[in-house]
Order: C-alpha cells, then sequence, then structure tokens
C-alpha cells in the first residue's frame, strides 16, 4: 500500500490543507469567546446567556459527530471537509448580519451542525491514508492548526470588534474562511484507502467502542480536558477587562496568542509518543495544565500569562496524545467512529462543563474556578492511569492467547 509519504509533494499538499481545515474549524467555532464581554452589553444579557454563542455550537457539533459517524463510510472524505468549510464561513457572513440575540445563537447552532463533517473525517483520512508509524507527528500538525486557527480567529475577531464592530469582526472571519476553505479542496489529496465495505461496517454496533474500558476513558480525558480548558478561557476576559488590570478588547484578546505554544506543544509530544509510552507523556501534560492554572492566581499579570500559556501548552499537548491513542487502539474498520465518539465528547465537555465553570467563577471568583479546572484535570490525569494498565493487561492477555 502507498501511503502518504513523508518528502513527497502529496505529503506537503495534504499537511498544508489538514492545517487550513483545523484552522478554519477552530476559528469559526470559538469566533465569538472573546466577543462574550461585548455580547453581553450589546444584548443586555448575563455573561452566561451570552457564553451561550459559543456552547450552542460546540453542543451542537458534539451531537452531529456522532451522527456523522454513523454515515462516515458512505461520505466522501475531501467533498465532505470542503462543503462543511465552505457553508461554515457562509454562515458567518450570516452571523455578520445579525442584530438580535436569538437569530445569531441559531447561525451559531447550524455552524455547530456544519462543522461536525471536518473533525472527525479529518481524523480518518489522516488514520486511513498516512503510514500508522506518523500518525503521531501527523495529527501533531492537524491540532496544531487548531491551536493557530483558534488564536487566529480569536485575535481576528477581538481586534476587529474593538476598531470597528464585532460584525465586521465576524464577516471578516466568514471571508477568511471561504478562501482557505477553497485552497483546502485544491491542495488536499483524494482518498485512496477508504474503506468502503459499507454492508460490514453496518454491522458493528457503535456501542461496542464504549465497552472498551480503554477507549471510554479516553474519552472520559477528552470530556475533561476540553472542559477544563474552555472554563478557564470562557471567563478570563472578565477579571482582565476589570480592576486594576482594565485592558482594552485588544489587548486582552491578544492573550490568545499563548494558542502558539499549542502549536508547538501538539507537534512535539505527538512525536514523543512515537518513542514514549502515551500515558507517560499524557502525565506531562496534565502537570503542565495544574501548574500553570495555579499560576494564574498570581495577581501581577505576566504570571498571569505565564500561567496561561504552560495551560494551553499542556492541554493541546494532551489533546494530540489522547486523540492518537484512539486511533491507535481503534480496529481498524472503525476507526472513524472512534474518533468520531472522542471528539463528541470532548465538545460535550466544552458545552455542558463550561457552564459550571461560568457559575463557579461568578460565585467564587477566580480562585474557584481554578479549583474547578484541577478537579477536572485531577480526574482525567487518574483515567489516563486506567487506560495504560488496561493496554498493558490487553496486551498480556494477547500474548497468552497466542503461545
Amino acid at each position: 500500500m502507498e501511503y502518504i509519504q513523508p518528502g513527497s509533494r502529496q505529503y506537503a499538499s495534504a499537511i498544508i490543507a489538514l492545517f487550513l481545515g483545523s484552522f478554519v474549524t477552530f476559528a469559526e467555532l470559538y469566533s465569538t469567546q472573546p466577543l462574550i464581554p461585548v455580547l453581553t452589553k450589546e444584548f443586555g444579557v448575563s455573561p452566561a446567556t451570552a457564553s451561550l454563542t459559543l456552547s450552542v455550537s460546540t453542543g451542537f457539533l458534539a451531537f452531529f459527530l456522532f451522527i456523522v459517524s454513523l454515515f462516515s463510510d458512505r461520505l466522501k472524505r475531501k467533498r465532505t471537509m470542503t462543503f462543511a468549510l465552505l457553508l461554515s464561513g457562509l454562515l458567518s457572513v450570516g452571523a455578520a448580519l445579525c442584530h438580535r440575540l436569538e437569530p445569531l445563537l441559531v447561525i451559531r447552532a447550524l455552524q455547530g451542525i456544519v462543522l461536525a463533517g471536518f473533525p472527525s473525517i479529518a481524523m480518518a483520512y489522516i488514520s486511513e491514508e498516512f503510514h500508522s508509524s506518523r500518525l503521531g507527528i501527523v495529527i501533531g500538525i492537524y491540532i496544531s492548526g487548531t491551536s493557530v486557527g483558534g488564536m487566529a480567529g480569536r485575535l481576528v475577531v477581538g481586534a476587529l470588534s474593538d476598531y470597528f464592530t464585532w460584525h465586521v469582526a465576524i464577516g471578516m472571519l466568514g471571508v477568511i474562511s471561504l478562501t482557505f476553505g477553497g485552497l483546502f479542496w485544491i491542495l488536499l489529496p483524494e482518498s485512496k484507502y477508504q474503506t468502503s465495505n459499507v454492508k460490514s461496517r453496518r454491522s458493528i454496533h457503535v456501542f461496542r467502542l464504549l465497552k472498551d474500558r480503554r477507549l471510554l476513558a479516553l474519552y472520559a480525558i477528552s470530556f475533561l480536558l476540553m472542559g477544563a480548558f474552555v472554563s478557564l478561557f470562557n471567563f478570563i476576559s472578565f477579571p482582565l477587562l476589570a480592576p486594576p488590570y482594565e485592558l482594552s478588547q485588544t489587548l486582552v484578546s491578544s492573550i490568545f496568542v499563548v494558542y502558539l505554544m499549542g502549536t508547538l506543544s501538539s507537534a512535539w509530544m505527538g512525536k514523543l509518543t512515537d518513542r514514549m509510552p502515551h500515558s507517560k507523556v499524557i502525565a506531562i501534560a496534565i502537570a503542565l495544565m495544574l501548574t500553570g492554572a495555579c499560576v494564574t492566581i498570581s495577581m501581577p499579570l505576566l504570571l498571569k500569562i505565564i500561567g496561561v500559556s504552560l495551560f494551553t501548552f499542556g492541554f493541546f499537548g494532551a489533546h494530540s496524545v489522547a486523540s492518537g491513542w484512539v486511533g491507535k487502539l481503534a480496529a481498524p474498520d472503525q476507526k472513524a467512529q472512534a474518533s468520531s465518539i472522542y471528539l463528541l465528547f470532548y465538545y460535550a465537555g466544552s458545552s455542558m462543563m463550561s457552564p459550571i465553570g461560568g457559575l463557579v467563577w461568578s460565585r467564587f471568583g477566580w480562585s474557584g474556578l481554578v479549583g474547578y479546572t484541577g478537579l477536572l484535570l485531577l480526574i482525567a490525569g487518574t483515567l489516563s492511569v486506567v487506560v495504560s494498565r488496561s493496554h498493558r493487561a490487553a496486551a498480556r492477555q494477547h500474548k497468552a492467547e497466542l503461545g
């Protein structure tokens, strides 16, 4: 089988396309996060209500990722991903025309549904088209696109909303997404090894994947990690806009530059798993997240930025390792479903745990929110140990059965 090999033109083209696709997905998905304080004022609602512009997108995305997984073998990989990117860009242009919260929430929900056509399909494409020995680095580069997209989307939207309006900001992001979606179509090589035996795939019951203790623990880890990550970033704008900092919207949005740390960590830790056990790499990543979260309690602005940087570095590294681990543990004909369920839990964590974080922040302040995220991370770390032990036990059993 001729997989996409490093050094070839197809390899470079595929890497760039996947990077652009993940860039658009996360830039669009989290575009309203830096606008939560702005939307709170414009629509006269609470921060929790304004944050629904993010929660509805991630919530619908989570659910429809599961739906997409059921029909993934019938969907053309390249065509489905391109459609998701282009339609999401058009919806952003539509969102820019909204002057009431209700239609904005409807469009954001539609964006979540549409974007479900990209992440799980992309993970399946990577698992099928690249050799298993290269999965760590390729997934790391793909996830680095999510960090750059998340950063750039927030920076563009935050800065433009400060100098113009949030309508202009969201509209410009839509134009950028349409451009990158077109480049994605041009650059991505067609699938060669997509499993097309629909009958055999239909016989796979999705809930079998939930009976595997190792995969179930990895799904829970993704839920907890994303819940902690979005909880911290959703509400950090409020203390930075308030005394004693009183930063502008542009400066507050610039804190998302720390997403570049995620670009480094996802590629580096993804490559590290080619040489070290996944459990050890995840433990390192979660420890960095815990340390970073605790450092943000400090009053000096520089220390807060350092803390957020460590937190971000650890998160993207852990996500890269956990998602790659799912691809390795799942059977060859179950990779698309396994990846989709992983992402379902991942985005469900964002949608479900972040509102709880908002309530904790409102009642107990920033220290309380850090304690909340710390608890989620400790549980995730414990589950990574469970996955490692279960994997070793399964390997011993398989070896014993062979002889």
